[in-house]
């Protein structure tokens, strides 16, 4: 097939490896010290990378390349988790798994300064989040839309505490998450789903992906939406 993909100057290429570092898809590998596309499916043709080549090596064509494959992304990205004790060493940092625990202020009272995140795992992204990460296991799950936590002020009290969160926004990644949604929920052991999204149009996606992963997963599993409005309110 004929898409959009990466191509990399080789000429202009100073082996900084930042684009490697910036890959989430782990799609560009440092080969003698020069940077190169070991895999078009790897490759999702967002150019991540772009931005932080600082000698514009880096550059999009047009041209025939295996189609993008998550699957073959999320496998290598099991690998080397597996031989890495859990760590992408050599990918984006942000990608790198992790659980949290947080300890509750010492009074009777939090002030504002001291109130706590509740976030207990990270990545949050879906579209980053391993699919068998071991915080999955007898988790509840809360699939959020990226505004809501902006948009009503007490999200982590009222949302993330006690949850394994997985936020996204389909318009701005372009991408059906139900796919990746039914995967999660059909290979562990989840307790709940809390689907939050905003009022606005778009956020119906998110709700369709959650939905649509529910019902392919083949589980029967509680599930809830919660709808918060513009101005900051729940509305369901």
């Amino acid at each position: 097939m004929k898409r959009r993909i990466i191509e990399i100057d080789q000429d202009k290429c100073n082996g900084c490896g930042a684009c490697a570092a910036a890959c989430h898809e782990g799609a560009i590998t440092m080969v003698d010290g020069k940077a190169k596309l070991m895999r078009d499916d790897y490759c999702d043709g967002l150019g991540d990378c772009l931005p932080t080549c600082p000698t514009g090596a880096i550059s999009f064509v047009e041209r025939e390349a295996a189609a993008y494959d998550e699957q073959a992304v999320l496998a290598n990205k099991q690998k080397k988790m597996q031989q890495e004790g859990m760590h992408l060493h050599g990918g984006c940092p942000g990608t790198r798994m992790k659980t949290m625990q947080h300890t509750e202020p010492s009074g009777a009272t939090a002030t504002p300064a001291q109130v706590q995140s509740r976030l207990s795992q990270w990545p949050i992204q879906i579209k980053l989040v391993p699919v068998n990460a071991p915080y999955f296991g007898g988790a509840k799950l809360l699939i959020a839309a990226d505004c809501t936590a902006y948009v009503y002020a007490a999200f982590h009290e009222r949302f993330i505490k006690g949850h394994i969160t997985l936020v996204g926004c389909p318009k701005l990644d372009s991408v059906d998450y139900s796919e990746k949604l039914t995967e999660i929920i059909r290979n562990n052991d989840i307790k709940s789903v809390t689907i939050v999204r905003m009022e606005v149009p778009c956020c119906g996606g998110l709700e369709y992906a959650a939905k649509t992963a529910l019902q392919n997963s083949g589980k029967f599993i509680p599930w809830q939406v919660m709808t918060i409005s513009t101005d900051g309110n729940i509305l369901d």
